[in-house]
Parts: structure tokens; C-alpha cells; sequence
């Protein structure tokens, strides 16, 4: 059998790269090891840039439940287990989405499926073997081994991917042995939550926010609490490591009360299952030597991984290596794709992910107990007093700080940033840019004085669309998109001039390939 694209690995990684490459015209096909979608709960929810792109793929509404666009969290919020006093930003970058990951599963899946995706469970990649035409996958089901022909094989497989393996790729980075995370659902008493701002108003210590780490000289401790579902409630400690017996409520209460300094009366969880009760000594940051070789590429944790303790989970990372490159393989395949355009993928994702790491480890270091620490904390105590710094480190924990390089003479400070969020008046009615890129195509949205972008065939592109809206008084006049909803040229002229518009031909050439005028 042979098809264009094989992902290893039905995880929320792989399933999104699915959905994108569904967009795109090109039908994966996906091998997932488990029998049947993991029920095992491991992130509670997202956080930063991520959220805004999953609104853009219409995905926001399904996992929230309400039909209400994300909100930023325009409060408060943490780095280092440090208050982060966001209402010094006129826009905060702060998107928190709190949905346990097999919903976050469940609704790619329901995607995927809608999309016309075949996901095989039960069936894992054992072997792999590529020439200069395609790679050849050894398959192991429970009907017995059946091997593959492949244009391309996508290592979603995650941390300990076999893909990854099999393609001899490195995978260097640092292990951690001195912390150990210790999480459980459980009850708390009724009476200690603050029914206004959701906090663990715990006697004899103090408030804890909701889904913020919250520090003391003997480690961490975090109250999460999920709709319909029983609070997860977890503790970080350093150098105090498990006995050989099972997780259970009695340890983390003993570790409760170690961290606060006092008991927090934890009961059984109710509500749905499956409940959390688990135990994680040591952590790994690393990242993949490479993240594409020959006919195989690596997403989400196959790529890299970091300690949650800082960074939060790592779909926020995974979910957007998909998004980015899901559009650049189509095109590929298709045989639209300007030369280069497979190996951006790699080069944009690569510094993502060290930025993550660098947000994950610093925030790490600044939880850690210690007295060096709590001077260090001290100092940054200061520092975050200053709006600046709050936005810098807000846009780092968001992901927002990503900047892509789209080349160009003296760039928009837009261009190579994500989508800023506009409501824009279309001949059609009002709509947000979001609904305008569900589809997951190039659009080149002109707010000019009289639509003059959509007026000149010279710029019509058979792959892009072209939205004229009203012009916006705190937007660019023009704005060209690329399928990942990043900004690949932008201009702030009523009416750009030749040499602008040479600019964006040149950027329609490099995402997208020839202008060749659309079809009439």
C-alpha cells in the first residue's frame, strides 16, 4: 500500500497534523499503538498563543463549550510562581484554556474523522527504511505485520518515539532526578473555596490561586480545579524521594503538609473518571538534533520536551508544530511548494522550542526552594513592577514572543508575528479575522482605500484569498496570511506604492510559489 503521508502517533499532536493536512487536500493515514484513544489524564488545559490558534481552526468552541471567543486573562497571572500584574498591559497575551487532554483527544478525533481521516488503533511503527523516492514503514497490528510505502512519515509518537529512533536521530539535552511531582483528583472541603476568584483559602497558611504554582521554601503545591471534575491537586518537592510503595491520598498529604506546612484534608474523588493518582520523579528538557531527516519529520514531544513544572504542557508547543507543518507538507506534495518552503519547518519550530526550554528552565530555577532562590525571587520581585517586564515575560510564557523571519526590507512589526485579533466590517457583514482562516488557507485581507490590493490582477494568486474590509483604526490597511495564521507581509499605507507592492508579490512568491493570477 502506499500513501502520501503516514503519522505515527494518534495523540492530539498527530490528530491536529491530520486535521491540517485534511485542509490542505491530502489524506493521512494514522497509526496509533494503543488500542483505543488513552484515557489516562496528563495536561489540564492550555495555555498562550495556542488557545488563539485553535479559535482560528473553529476548534475553541468545541473544547470550551460556549460560543464566546477566547478571552485574554487581563488579571493576574504567574512566572516563577511570581505574580505577574497583567492589568499593567492594555493586552494582556495571557490565554488560559482549562480542558482535561482526553477531551482535548476526543474532539480532535470527532475533527479528524469529519475530515475524512483514517486512524488505525492498535497499529505501531517497528521498522522504517527510506530511499530518495519514499520511505518504506514496517507496521505491527493485531492482525500481524504489514509494511507501507510513504512519501513522508510524521513521528507524533511521542517522548520516547520509536520514529525517532528508528531515523537515528539524537535526542541531547539534561535530566533532572532531584524533583518528584506527586498529583491527585481529590475533594476539598466546600467551605475553603473562594466562590469569586476560585481560590484554596487553606487555614493556617493562606489563599491558593487556581492553576498557579504557588511556592514555599520546601516546594510547590497547585489547586486545579476543572468543570465537572474533581480538582487536581499536585506538590513539587526536591530531594524528597518515594518509597517503593504505591501513590496514594496518604502521600500526598504527607507531602501537603511538608510543602504548606499544614494539613489540607484531601477526600476520594467523585465525579467522572478516569481520576489521577500518580507519582513522577525527574524531568527531561531536550530537544531533537534535528527535526526532519529525509523522508521523516518529528512534532510535539517526538521534537522536544521540557519540564511542565515551568513551561506548562507541552501541546502548547506540539499542537502549533503541527499547524505549521501541515500547510508547508500539502503544498509540497502537491507540488506547489516554492523551493525552501519544507525546510522553514524545522528552522521556525527549532527556535519555538528554545524558547520554551529557556521559559520552563528559568521558571523551574525560580520555584525551587532554597535561600539563594528566595533572594533571587526578591530581586525579580522588583523587576516586575515594571510593565515591560511583565510583558515581556507574559508574551515568553504565551508563546507570543515567537517571531518568524519572513525577510524583507524593514519589515511591519507585524510581519513574522501571529494574527493580531480584529473585528473587521466585509461586504458580507461583521466577522473576527479568526472565522476568516477556519479554513486554513493563504489570505491576504485588504483594508485599503478602495480595496486597491483586490483591484490589481498582478496580485491575484491562485492559493490565496482575498478579503476586502472596511479599514480599521487599529489594524495594518494589509495583511497577507499564511495558513498557520502567521503574518507574512503587512503594510500600514492607505495606499501601498509600487515599491510595496513589489514586496508582496516578492512574499506571495516565497509562501505560496509563482503569482499566477487566479482563475476567473
Amino acid at each position: 500500500m502506499t500513501t502520501d503521508v503516514v503519522i505515527a502517533g494518534g495523540g492530539p499532536n498527530g490528530l491536529m497534523l491530520a486535521c491540517e493536512l485534511s485542509l490542505a487536500g491530502v489524506r493521512p493515514l494514522v497509526l496509533e499503538r494503543l488500542p483505543e484513544p488513552g484515557q489516562e489524564a496528563k495536561a489540564n488545559g492550555l495555555l498562550g498563543q495556542v488557545v488563539r490558534m485553535l479559535d482560528h481552526r473553529g476548534l475553541h468552541e468545541r473544547l470550551s463549550g460556549s460560543p464566546e471567543p477566547p478571552q485574554p486573562n487581563s488579571a493576574y497571572f504567574m512566572f516563577g510562581a511570581m505574580g505577574l500584574d497583567l492589568s499593567l498591559l492594555e493586552d494582556s497575551p495571557v490565554y488560559a484554556l482549562p480542558v482535561p487532554q482526553r477531551r482535548i483527544v476526543q474532539v480532535l478525533q470527532e475533527r479528524a474523522v469529519e475530515l475524512g481521516v483514517e486512524i488505525r488503533w492498535g497499529h505501531e511503527v517497528v521498522g522504517l527504511s527510506q530511499d530518495g523516492d519514499a520511505a518504506t514503514v514496517d507496521v505491527a497490528s493485531p492482525d500481524g505485520e504489514y509494511r507501507l510505502r510513504t512519501r513522508y512519515l510524521i513521528g507524533a509518537d511521542g517522548a520516547h518515539s520509536t520514529t525517532r529512533k528508528l531515523s537515528g536521530i539524537g535526542f541531547p539535552g539534561v535530566t533532572y532526578d532531584r524533583m518528584t511531582v506527586r498529583s491527585a483528583h481529590a475533594t476539598v472541603p466546600a467551605d475553603w473555596v473562594d466562590p469569586a476568584s476560585g481560590a484554596l483559602n487553606v487555614p493556617g497558611h493562606g489563599a491558593v490561586m487556581p492553576f498557579l504554582p504557588h511556592r514555599t521554601e520546601h516546594g510547590g503545591f497547585s489547586y486545579a480545579p476543572m468543570p465537572g471534575h474533581p480538582p487536581l491537586i499536585s506538590t513539587t518537592e526536591w530531594d524528597q524521594p518515594a518509597t517503593g510503595a504505591p501513590m496514594s491520598l496518604e502521600e500526598l498529604r504527607t507531602s501537603i503538609r511538608r510543602v504548606l506546612g499544614v494539613d489540607v484534608p484531601l477526600g476520594p474523588p467523585d465525579g467522572p473518571e478516569p481520576h489521577v493518582l500518580r507519582r513522577l520523579t525527574g524531568g527531561n528538557t531536550r530537544i531533537a538534533e534535528r527535526f526532519a531527516c529525509g523522508r521523516v519529520f518529528l512534532i510535539g514531544d517526538a521534537a522536544h520536551v521540557y519540564a511542565a513544572t515551568g513551561g506548562g504542557p507541552g501541546l502548547n508547543l506540539g499542537l502549533q508544530d503541527a499547524v505549521n507543518l501541515g500547510w508547508k507538507l500539502a503544498a509540497e506534495i502537491r507540488g506547489s511548494a516554492p523551493p525552501g518552503l519544507l525546510g522553514t519547518y524545522e528552522t521556525e519550530r527549532r527556535s519555538a522550542a528554545h524558547r520554551m526550554v529557556l521559559n520552563a528552565r528559568a521558571q523551574a530555577a525560580l520555584i525551587a526552594p532554597g535561600d539563594d532562590v528566595t533572594g533571587l525571587r526578591e530581586l525579580f520581585t522588583e523587576l516586575l513592577r515594571d510593565p515591560d517586564t511583565v510583558r515581556r515575560l507574559a508574551e515568553l510564557t504565551a508563546g507570543a514572543d515567537v517571531r518568524y523571519d519572513m525577510s524583507g526590507p524593514e519589515p511591519h512589526p507585524l510581519t513574522g508575528r501571529f494574527a493580531p485579533n480584529l473585528e473587521l466590517h466585509t461586504p458580507a457583514g461583521p466577522v473576527r479575522l479568526a472565522e476568516l482562516t477556519r479554513t486554513a488557507r493563504p489570505l491576504l485581507l485588504d483594508l485599503t482605500e478602495g480595496a486597491s490590493l483586490a483591484r490589481t490582477p498582478a496580485l491575484r494568486h491562485e492559493q490565496v484569498d482575498i478579503v476586502t474590509a472596511r479599514p480599521h483604526p487599529h489594524a495594518p490597511t494589509a495583511l497577507l496570511l499564511r495558513p498557520d495564521c502567521y503574518v507574512a507581509w503587512a503594510s500600514a499605507s492607505p495606499r501601498p506604492d509600487p515599491a510595496e507592492l513589489e514586496t508582496l508579490r516578492t512574499a506571495l512568491q516565497r509562501w505560496f510559489g509563482a503569482v499566477e493570477p487566479a482563475r476567473t
